[in-house]
């Protein structure tokens, strides 16, 4: 335990936490009959809590599942063929955040049409789309739009500049989803089997915690906004625990420092101006109906799929990926027969371990060695 603890920025916070949330877990699996199913929504997340130990250390009381917090690996594998296919499209310039580059589509990745010729380019943020756009007036400059409530506002403030600026030759390719409809989906999958959220701290800054309150009322489910250090995860999950202990769900914030009960409303107002909400495709889900975000039709001048109405045939992802089901909990990462067995971070067959935030690269990265056997569900 030591070793884990020296690596949180306070270890003797930790130990303190940890002494009171052990016993807890021990009643809560005694309560269930099983170990308790906690599931984290954001692949930050995923990635804290391997990165830090806390997913070693609590392995033996608790399972804490990676649910659909990648934005990369939601992405579908339909979609992915579409950004190929807008790739290849003469005088196109593509424009995408560095994940993406390396996520297969049929027949190829972004970083292979790059490498063929295809002009893309990787950007830091979408204001450096629009400013591409504005040095090359005489191409078509595409914005890859993926992400969740926490990214969608600064694509809005992209086309709000672009508008400003009269550019014409800036479009975006939006795949933007919201994070509750894809949680109705979970909650309502018996094979899923979640006792409790750990909800997402960086979309619940944009939504405020309001939000969730669905997952306890209408679900029945406890759930807690949490933040990102050790410590801050650990008092969520205690949090947690408290609650299927006392038998009262609610929705917690324990991530007060960034989160308000309301969030941001201005940068809902903007994206609001811009967006409206539409079906979307998750990979490994289908069709979630509410949780795309797309542009409003008096934007439509900035969709790229109306410029570019490009059509793809027969979109079917690799054979062997269990990404998908790595994405609804229902299996561990290394359950997927192709883990560390021909799909690694090298040479990746799912966008679950191209992403840094995947749960099969966090899981390659951090668990590779220990977890050999399926943990007990």
């Amino acid at each position: 335990m030591q070793e884990v603890l020296d690596r949180f920025r306070h270890p003797q916070l930790g130990r303190r936490i940890l002494s009171q949330l052990i016993p807890k877990l021990e009643r809560a699996g005694d309560k269930l009959g099983r170990k308790p199913n906690l599931m984290e929504v954001c692949g930050t997340h995923t990635v804290s809590i391997s990165s830090t130990g806390i997913r070693d250390l609590l392995n033996s009381y608790v399972n804490l599942k990676s649910g659909p917090g990648c934005p990369v690996c939601v992405t579908d594998h339909s979609d992915i063929d579409v950004m190929l296919a807008l790739a290849r499209q003469e005088g196109v310039i593509l424009t995408t955040f560095g994940d993406m580059m390396r996520v297969p589509g049929t027949g190829g990745s972004l970083a292979e049409e790059s490498a063929e010729g295809a002009d893309i380019r990787l950007v830091y943020s979408t204001l450096d789309a629009v400013k591409i756009a504005e040095e090359n007036p005489n191409s078509d400059v595409v914005f890859l739009g993926i992400g969740f409530e926490t990214t969608t506002p600064t694509i809005a403030a992209a086309l709000q500049f672009a508008e400003a600026r009269k550019l014409k030759n800036f479009l975006i390719y939006s795949v933007h989803k919201v994070v509750p409809p894809v949680m109705r989906v979970l909650l309502t999958d018996p094979g899923v089997m979640i006792d409790g959220f750990i909800l997402p701290g960086h979309v619940s800054v944009i939504t405020g915690r309001k939000l969730w309150d669905f997952v306890a009322e209408e679900y029945g489910c406890p759930a807690s906004v949490v933040g990102f250090e050790a410590v801050d995860i650990l008092l969520g999950i205690n949090d947690i625990i408290d609650q299927i202990l006392s038998g009262q769900p609610k929705v917690t914030n324990m991530y007060a420092r960034a989160v308000s009960e309301e969030g941001n409303p201005e940068a809902r107002r903007l994206v609001d101006h811009f967006f409206t909400h539409g079906d979307s495709s998750w990979r490994g889900m289908g069709i979630v109906p509410g949780s795309g975000m797309v542009l409003k039709a008096e934007f439509g001048k900035f969709r790229a799929e109306e410029k570019y109405p490009v059509y793809i045939p027969d979109s079917k992802p690799p054979r062997g990926c269990a990404c998908g089901e790595v994405l609804k909990g229902k299996i561990w990462p290394y359950e997927c027969p192709l883990f560390n067995n021909g799909c690694n971070p090298v040479s990746p067959v799912g966008p679950c371990m191209v992403s840094s935030e995947g749960a099969c690269a966090a899981y390659y990265r951090y668990h590779r060695d220990q977890y050999k056997k399926p943990i007990s569900m």
